[in-house]
């Protein structure tokens, strides 16, 4: 089913999605003339991939050598940061913006990670339908209560502006999707740009005021502040994470100083450092342009859960001491 995304992605996107390795719930069909949950979901993910790709330098040198060395890329799991504020104008607040989507798409809450060093929560949600081949989520939301008076009337300040990117008609598709667990090709074709939609940011930049003012308290909610919904990293799934980041770092990548490793020991995981963006935010003398941290790419090992053997008991869980050292990858001031 790429057929989906001919029409949608560019000639260098399409490459990239060719690199991504293909899970068994994408070669075998039941209905040619319909699209399931689980081959939309993988879609999505598929250009989210390419997009982060195509604006994340470091990535896109990592997809090279991959591609030279003529190996695939096992999409493990994106990561999209929300805010849960009673002022998100209209977008549902904290992770229903994303959920509203994941849930129809054939996603299910699969653990919870509290992150209080960042006062924010993390939930990981993996593909009913082919929880090790379809790229899971990871979501987390920032909880500005914890945080002082000035931060949660910024927050609310920057967010209140917040459009909505589904249309009525994209709400009733998606709820069709979710009863039905299928879509006509003509019908799916046409809801998958309006979730792409979903992962950019929906609110207007915040000023240079109100984002350095952000940045002291939070810089992930700094970091909310100028890329919203955006897909905050992708992840490739490696056999050993230790290995390659020394192989990585020899070849001058910029990628993290420390492996992060899971309580259980089975889950591995480090990142190439985030590519700068350039946002336009307002300030005394007019807007301006200034260098922010934007996305980054990861890499995971994952062992056996305890007592289990690969593959059918692959570790899918996440950690949260592990999820705090990798949120750090956009933390550099500007």
């Amino acid at each position: 089913m790429r057929i989906l995304l001919d029409e949608l992605l560019s000639a260098d996107a399409l490459e990239l999605v060719d690199q991504l390795a293909l899970p068994r719930s994408w070669l075998t069909r039941s209905d040619p003339n319909a699209v399931s949950r689980g081959e939309l979901a993988l879609a999505m993910a598929q250009a989210l991939f390419a997009r982060l790709a195509q604006t994340v330098p470091e990535a896109m040198r990592y997809i090279e050598r991959v591609r030279e060395q003529g190996r695939s890329i096992t999409f493990d799991h994106g990561a999209v940061r929300t805010v849960l504020a009673p002022c998100c104008g209209a977008l549902p607040c904290g992770e229903a913006a994303v959920t509203r989507i994941l849930l129809p798409l054939g996603y299910t809450l699969a653990g919870t990670y509290p992150l209080p060093r960042l006062g924010m929560t993390g939930r990981a949600y993996i593909h009913i339908d082919d929880p090790q081949g379809i790229p899971q989520f990871f979501v987390s939301e920032l909880h500005p209560e914890g945080f002082s008076a000035a931060f949660q009337q910024t927050v609310s300040t920057v967010l209140r502006g917040s459009r909505d990117p589904l249309a009525p008609a994209d709400h009733d598709t998606l709820q069709a999707l979710r009863r039905e667990g299928h879509l006509s090709f003509k019908t799916a074709r046409q809801l998958l740009p309006a979730l792409l939609r979903c992962f950019e940011r929906q609110h207007p930049l915040p000023s240079l005021a109100q984002y350095q003012l952000l940045l002291r308290e939070s810089a992930e909610m700094a970091w909310i502040s100028t890329e919203g919904q955006t897909f905050n990293h992708a992840t490739d799934r490696v056999e050993d994470v230790l290995e390659l980041a020394a192989q990585l770092r020899a070849e001058g990548f910029a990628i993290k100083d420390q492996v992060e490793v899971s309580s259980s020991g089975t889950v591995r995981q480090t990142a190439l450092r985030a590519a700068s963006v350039q946002r336009a935010l307002l300030g005394e003398d007019g807007p301006r342009l200034h260098v922010l941290p934007g996305s980054f790419f990861e890499f995971i090992s994952r062992g056996a859960r305890p007592g289990g053997a690969l593959p059918a008991d692959m570790d899918m869980r996440f950690d949260s001491g592990n999820a705090t050292g990798i949120f750090k990858m956009t933390a550099t001031s500007p």
